[in-house]
């Protein structure tokens, strides 16, 4: 599973044109829109048939979109590791170094 979560910045007065644009693109949500600002929050997700990443290239080629700001991505692709790791070294005490109590500044000039 892959999923992005974007900011798409365009004017104003064409954030309900946008949003209906970029809802038709595959595995697009949208979230929420700040008119005053120009700003529309969208998450993009991977499925069946498509890719997120040709997804996100649709979102920022739509032609009302000024611009498009990754905030969020995720990936759970390589988390499971089959691989086999070496049991820890054990920890051993220092040899030859008898430990000190306290810093330099209780020493005597």
């Amino acid at each position: 599973m892959k999923i992005a979560s974007l900011v798409v910045r365009a004017r104003p007065e064409c954030l309900d044109a946008l949003g209906q644009t970029l809802l038709a693109i595959p595995g697009v949500e949208l979230h929420g829109t700040n008119p005053a600002l120009g700003r529309l929050i969208v998450t993009v997700e991977d499925g069946a048939g498509y890719s997120m990443a040709d997804s996100l290239v649709a979102v920022s080629q739509s032609s009302q979109v000024l611009g498009v700001t990754l905030a969020y991505e995720y990936t759970d692709e390589g988390l499971a590791i089959n691989e086999e790791y070496p049991a820890p070294l054990p920890v051993r005490a220092p040899t030859g170094c008898a430990a000190v109590a306290g810093g330099a500044q209780d020493k005597e000039a």
